[in-house]
C-alpha cells in the first residue's frame, strides 16, 4: 500500500468537510486538512483507494438507476481481489501522460471526478469527456 498526494488538473486537491469528501483550493494555512489517497493494486490497472489514515475507502455503489460515489466504513487492507462484494472499491486506473483517471470496475463508464467549482464534493459521471466535470487528476506518492 502506498499513499498518494491527489489533485485534479485545476489545483483542486481532496479534503473532507461535514463527512463528504470536496475538492477545493486550500491555503498554506489549511494544507494539512487535504487527505491523502491510499492505493492498493490488485492487478495491473486495478486498484482500491482509501483515506490515508483512516478507514474510509472510495466506493461506487448502484442503487436501482441509481450510480453514486460513496465513502464506506472499510478498511482498506481488509479488502480482497477476489471477492465479489468489493467490486464496488475497485477502480481501473488509466494514464494518459501526466495524468490519471479513475473508472469504477462495478459501473464501467463511471469516473470518478470533481466539479469545476471548488468545495464541491467528489463524485462520478459517465460523460468523462464532456468538459464540465472534471476526471484527470495528479498522482504524487506522499514522501
Amino acid at each position: 500500500m502506498q499513499a498518494f498526494r491527489i489533485w485534479d488538473v485545476n489545483q483542486k486537491t481532496f479534503y473532507m468537510r461535514n463527512n463528504q469528501l470536496v475538492a477545493g483550493y486550500l491555503q498554506e494555512s489549511n494544507t494539512k486538512l487535504q487527505e491523502k489517497i491510499d492505493v492498493v493494486p490488485i492487478e495491473p490497472d486495478a486498484l482500491f483507494l482509501g483515506l490515508h489514515g483512516r478507514k474510509l475507502c472510495l466506493a461506487c455503489v448502484k442503487s436501482g438507476d441509481e450510480i453514486r460515489f460513496q465513502l464506506e466504513a472499510v478498511n482498506i487492507t481488509d479488502l480482497s481481489k477476489n471477492k465479489e462484494e468489493n467490486k464496488r472499491f475497485t477502480f481501473i486506473r488509466s494514464n494518459s501522460g501526466p495524468t490519471t483517471s479513475f473508472e469504477s470496475a462495478a459501473c464501467p463508464g463511471w469516473f470518478l471526478c470533481t466539479a469545476p467549482e471548488a468545495d464541491r464534493p467528489v463524485s462520478l459521471t459517465n460523460k468523462p469527456k464532456e468538459s464540465f466535470m472534471v476526471t484527470k487528476f495528479y498522482l504524487e506518492e506522499d514522501q
